[in-house]
């Protein structure tokens, strides 16, 4: 039974070309929404690519044999064969609703499932790609992307029952790509619960660094979309102000060795340390604490869940607000708003690190300002929209899926 116990739970099939030991977004999206729903009473099966050397999974997790994507050693590639012949041991296995959460392989199969058993099927638009594919593929020319990108968004979106996008900015985006499908803002709400305590001394001490030292931090992947070479001009030029500054970056990717070298370029040996990818429940917390204000300035967001993460534990912000970063700083308290200009940004480091009263009213509003985003209350609206899916698809037939999915299979 739901937790009203009036009704019986949905079995949600969730199918994701990435997931955890992969740490992104998307990985954390899933597991909240999977944990969340689980509280609600739903049953949520997460089909995924598996991975060298992965730890065992909590149970409703399958993984799918999968293969090294060319270019990018993180990702997998979930082999056709053996996604369909994962799908097809599910087809008694009462799915309800298929929710996508990526736009390769998952998306295409999950579609010609959802169309084979005569369910809803809808997909989350976690990424920007617009600004994302050029980053990946550099002998093409980035207009030319650009146009594939809408065109792939606008034919795969409009091939679904719904989209859930995290925020307002990537729904206009969508509506000008010429998307049609009803879309439903849903973001990925925090565990409260999960984001406390953190030990910032503890850290600092692990890395030699002084307790008086000023310490900014950034937290994400390390991507070139990510917009962390900006941070670190913005640290060659605060250095001459604050000499001693030092940007923490923890997390990993396909951008780090360039931006160790531009940070020997710009003589920041000591005053950046990469770090690498930490554990979510434990050091990571550590790291956020240890840091003075987390610095932030990815254009490429449709939520930018490291901020959610930063305020509930105290940390004050300085960040640029785009597309998706502005419905979560565009009220907030806890953080000051810059331009993606190195001096603005500068300045309003500045301000914060040279104020403790300034920053102890940021640290106490940022810890109020991640209330506001609780993952029980995103879960009920995901479990809503689901609801009203499978209630439209019911009073519609099953023959309704054949007509909505007709151009959403793999070619």
């Amino acid at each position: 039974m739901d937790h009203a116990g009036q009704r019986p739970g949905l079995h949600i099939l969730m199918l994701s070309d990435v997931y955890f030991p992969r740490i992104n977004g998307v990985s954390t999206s899933i597991q909240t929404f999977r944990r969340e729903l689980a509280e609600l009473g739903h049953r949520v099966t997460v089909m995924a690519p598996d991975y060298p050397g992965q730890a065992q999974d909590e149970g409703d997790i399958q993984r799918v044999a999968s293969r090294r994507v060319p270019f990018d050693p993180e990702d997998r590639l979930m082999a056709r064969q053996a996604l369909r012949e994962a799908l097809r041991a599910l087809k008694l296995a009462g799915i309800d609703l298929v929710h996508i959460q990526t736009p390769f392989r998952a998306h295409y199969a999950g579609v010609a499932f959802a169309r084979e058993l005569g369910v809803p099927c809808l997909e989350t638009y976690h990424t920007y790609f617009e600004e994302y594919f050029f980053h990946y593929v550099p002998i093409v020319p980035r207009a030319w992307m650009r146009v594939a990108a809408r065109r792939l968004s606008r034919q795969q979106c409009n091939a679904l029952d719904a989209v859930v996008v995290p925020s307002r900015a990537m729904r206009q985006v969508l509506q000008t790509y010429g998307v049609t499908t009803p879309m439903h803002i849903i973001p990925t709400g925090l565990e409260l619960s999960r984001w406390q305590g953190g030990d910032g001394a503890a850290f600092r001490q692990r890395h030699g660094i002084p307790a008086s030292r000023p310490v900014l931090v950034h937290v994400g992947r390390v991507a070139f979309e990510k917009n962390i070479d900006f941070l670190l001009r913005v640290v060659a030029r605060l250095r001459r102000r604050i000499p001693d500054v030092l940007l923490i970056v923890s997390g990993d990717g396909p951008a780090r060795a360039g931006l160790e070298a531009l940070s020997r370029r710009l003589g920041l040996q000591g005053n950046v340390l990469f770090v690498g990818y930490l554990d979510r429940r434990t050091v990571l917390l550590d790291c956020y604490r240890a840091g003075d204000v987390f610095v932030f300035a990815s254009n490429t967001e449709t939520q930018g869940l490291v901020l959610l993460e930063a305020m509930a534990l105290g940390v004050p912000i300085v960040s640029t607000a785009v597309l998706g970063t502005k419905d979560i700083l565009e009220n907030a308290q806890g953080a000051l708003i810059a331009r993606e200009d190195e001096a603005d940004f500068c300045d309003k480091i500045v301000q914060v690190l040279e104020d403790g009263a300034l920053r102890g009213r940021l640290a106490a509003a940022a810890r109020e300002d991640a209330a506001g985003w609780s993952a029980p209350a995103t879960a009920r609206t995901m479990a809503d929209l689901y609801r009203s899916l499978a209630a439209a698809r019911a009073a519609r037939g099953p023959a309704a899926s054949a007509d909505r999915l007709a151009d959403g299979g793999e070619g």
